[in-house]
């Protein structure tokens, strides 16, 4: 009898991945309520013994572990390639190698795509710590505003999302490696062609932050990236950057939408402001 397709594949690039980080990465996801998945974890750093060592004892304990290596180091977005060539699920969940999912991510993010089958990628807010780092990123949550705001720079939180892989597969959509390490940000602006976007408003994964962190050494070249990306997404959906334009004012100290995009009230340069454009009085800070 074949093995039943799982509904979930978690998609792990590792690479000289801290011990400890690892663990708890895996248990994470381990420990999800939603249980109908298989976790894909593939080794960019094969000469590594110690942390295939660590993955392959937890395969050997359960059954949802894939455990790959590549022949050679082939960096990130290739092994971000190869990673959706293996997975068999309807719905691939992209997860980085020393982040924590929190135990309900799987669970809402299924219920959802499942709920709205014009969504094409779910995710939600990222609970950023370590290295005396307490903070919460967070994400427009409706389609509209997070593609106003794709316009501007990464407004899907890569490790915490959900993609439905028929998306990308139906639309021939993948990594590209001429962006990276921006690669995630030119993948949601490549989708935005062809679906839609949630976000949770809560935060779905704890983000480690620590000084040898791959996102602070490669900060420089993300930056040349993602401004390659926003040039060409914003010729694309001028009307988009047009409105990311307005929201993103700088002296805005406080917005209110209706049903999280119509604007109703702001607090902009000491003024309350009805949408959007009407002045209605001025406030006197102590």
């Amino acid at each position: 009898m074949p093995k039943k397709t799982p509904r979930v594949s978690v998609l792990t690039p590792i690479y000289n991945t801290n011990p400890a980080h690892l663990r708890e990465m895996i248990e994470s996801i381990l420990s999800q309520t939603f249980a109908d998945f298989e976790f894909l974890i593939l080794n960019d750093s094969p000469d590594n013994a110690e942390i295939e060592k660590i993955v392959l004892g937890y395969a050997k304990r359960d059954k949802r572990v894939r455990y790959a290596k590549n022949e050679k180091n082939m960096g990130i977005t290739p092994s971000r390639n190869k990673l959706l060539d293996m997975a068999r699920g309807e719905y691939v969940a992209i997860f980085d190698h020393d982040d924590i999912s929190v135990p309900t991510r799987l669970a809402q993010e299924v219920a959802y795509l499942d709920a709205h089958p014009h969504i094409g990628v779910v995710s939600g807010w990222a609970h950023y710590f370590g290295d005396n780092y307490d903070d919460m990123c967070k994400t427009p949550e409706m389609d509209s505003e997070i593609r106003m705001y794709l316009t501007e720079n990464c407004f899907v939180i890569h490790s915490a999302s959900m993609i439905r892989k028929s998306v990308l597969t139906d639309n021939n959509i993948k990594y590209e490696e001429f962006y990276t390490p921006a690669e995630d940000y030119r993948l949601w602006t490549r989708l935005m062609d062809v679906t839609h976007f949630y976000n949770f408003q809560e935060p779905l994964i704890h983000y480690r932050w620590f000084e040898n962190n791959t996102s602070k050494r490669m900060n420089d070249a993300r930056e040349e990236a993602a401004a390659n990306i926003r040039m060409a997404v914003s010729c694309k959906y001028p009307e988009y950057r047009k409105w990311a334009e307005k929201l993103m004012v700088p002296g805005t100290r406080f917005r209110l939408r209706l049903f999280g995009f119509i604007p109703l009230l702001k607090i902009k340069n000491n003024w309350i402001v009805l949408f959007e454009c009407i002045p209605i009085c001025k406030l006197k800070w102590k």
